[in-house]
């Protein structure tokens, strides 16, 4: 099959021709023809049954004084039109047409009035419209369509094996925390919740989904194998909620979101929330959603009216230092590092400064990343260390600093961590530690997310960085961490046998010869 002859001299297959590739023959699979008049392929649920693919969606719908006119198959981050809503106008969220039930348990946790990117988006979605919102982390996406939800399907009687709603979330720690949200509403509206996740039981989510969950909240992963063991169907689902599109974009979740859609009932509703909203969502937009209203309650950039950010400025030698005395200031800090090797050294680091901390990534299991988050938020002076894969599960109230340990990969994920702290209108600080060699790259990253300040060269305990951490010199006392076991790290292999009691029999057991 090799020939000496040299390489340019060789005849070419057919499958590559030596014309331009403009004029090269494109495949059926691929033709010119625009989106709209391509014909849809056939999804699995159709092909198994044997039935031709669902023609498109179409439906009629109520104009909403909150629609925004933006083409949904050409919109960009720049393009969101802020809707202007005065959100002081509304007093209750009964005026937004959620049910009465559900007002009062909000009176009782204490809300009464909503934010703004629930006056924007709750009545179009209520109504049954397609609906694409951004808002900043905090902001109050989770309720936004959420009791949309739970106001369309109140009271509704559960059908065993098939829901009638679903959340899909990036990550199962948000997965968690949105049901964590729900599920005191859902309760006086006779609604079910279960989540749906990976590295959770399988036997619990199976039980729940046969007795008839009305909502999944799931993970693309996770619900994707229970569709294919034939465990859950999903075509009676009325609303599909994506939440953090964007972040399952960059995860590379699309073509299972793309996959989970084409077995919704087609012409079913879409609500799609996230903090910040780009192309790498457009296919699912133009190919799932219907003439949606476009909601922009923010500027998509980092907000310098409630959190203050710093660039700081230090030597290599004295970082570990700097992070012990920051890492002992009072209030809750979450940092945020690169790698999951980086977290355990930092976590280490601190907790031989005598900080107390917690350690979340991938590679701790869920009964250990359960407990962590638990912790950190029974504590008021708590540290936690976290990667960006755990940073959209992370929503925890009071936290007043994000410590930016590596440098961000982008201005959206700076945006996601910031988005940690000054949450629901509290104020809060975003502080990115950097050496003199990577300031001018940490400047420019800042001013792409919004933020536009002068570094500042701090050392330990410096004026500078108190004035910006209310950093302090840590007891130096080393700090252990409470037992937890971690049933992913038992070694594998036969279980040992149980002590022989005489409590089963109430006589000796005989022993066999």
């Amino acid at each position: 099959s090799r020939t000496s002859a040299p390489r340019s001299e060789r005849p070419r297959s057919d499958s590559r021709t030596s014309a331009p590739r403009a004029e090269r023959p494109r495949s059926d699979s691929r033709t010119s023809a625009p989106r709209a008049e391509r014909p849809r392929t056939e999804t699995r649920a159709t092909a198994r049954a044997g039935k031709p693919a669902p023609a498109p969606r179409r439906r009629d719908k109520t104009p909403s004084v909150f629609d925004v006119d933006v083409a949904p198959s050409t919109y960009a981050p720049d393009e969101f039109v802020n809707v202007d809503v005065d959100s002081t106008q509304v007093s209750s969220f009964a005026e937004l047409g959620v049910r009465g039930e559900l007002v009062q348990v909000l009176q009782q946790q204490g809300i009464r009035a909503p934010f703004p990117i629930q006056v924007a988006t709750l009545p179009p979605a209520i109504s049954g419209r397609d609906v694409l919102g951004r808002g900043q982390t905090g902001s109050g996406k989770t309720l936004a369509f959420g009791l949309a939800l739970l106001t369309q399907l109140a009271f509704r009687k559960p059908a065993p094996g098939r829901p009638s709603a679903l959340v899909l979330s990036p990550t199962r720690e948000l997965a968690m925390q949105t049901d964590a949200a729900l599920q005191p509403l859902a309760k006086v509206v006779r609604i079910t919740t279960q989540v749906v996740a990976g590295g959770m039981s399988y036997d619990r989510q199976i039980q729940a989904i046969e007795r008839g969950a009305q909502i999944i909240i799931a993970t693309p992963g996770r619900l994707i194998d229970l569709l294919d063991r034939g465990v859950v169907d999903l075509s009676k689902v009325q609303i599909s909620v994506l939440d953090e599109a964007d972040q399952m974009a960059d995860m590379g979740f699309l073509p299972d979101v793309r996959r989970i859609l084409d077995e919704v009932r087609p012409n079913g509703q879409r609500l799609l929330f996230s903090a910040t909203l780009d192309k790498g969502v457009d296919t699912v937009v133009d190919d799932y959603m219907t003439d949606p209203t476009v909601h922009a309650v923010d500027s998509g950039q980092a907000s310098v009216t409630s959190m203050r950010h710093e660039i700081l400025v230090l030597n290599p030698g004295d970082k570990d230092q700097v992070l012990a005395q920051i890492g002992s200031r009072r209030g809750r800090t979450i940092m945020f590092v690169r790698s999951q090797l980086g977290g355990d050294r930092v976590g280490s680091m601190l907790a031989a400064a005598g900080v107390p901390m917690g350690v979340l990534h991938g590679g701790k299991s869920q009964r250990v990343r359960n407990r962590t988050l638990a912790a950190f938020k029974a504590d008021p002076n708590a540290v936690l260390i976290a990667t960006d894969v755990a940073a959209r599960g992370i929503h925890v109230d009071d936290v007043s600093l994000v410590v930016n340990v590596d440098a961000p990969n982008n201005a959206k994920d700076y945006l996601h961590r910031a988005g940690r702290t000054a949450r629901a209108g509290e104020s809060g600080s975003v502080v990115t530690l950097t050496t003199t060699r990577h300031r001018a790259h940490i400047v420019s990253l800042l001013k792409k997310a919004g933020v536009d300040v002068a570094p500042v060269y701090v050392k330990p305990l410096s004026k500078e960085l108190v004035e910006a951490t209310g950093a302090r010199q840590p007891t130096g006392i080393p700090w252990t961490p409470p037992p937890v076991e971690d049933r992913q790290s038992r070694p594998r292999g036969r279980r040992p046998a149980a002590p022989r009691s005489r409590a089963t029999t109430g006589r000796p057991q005989r022993r066999s010869r």
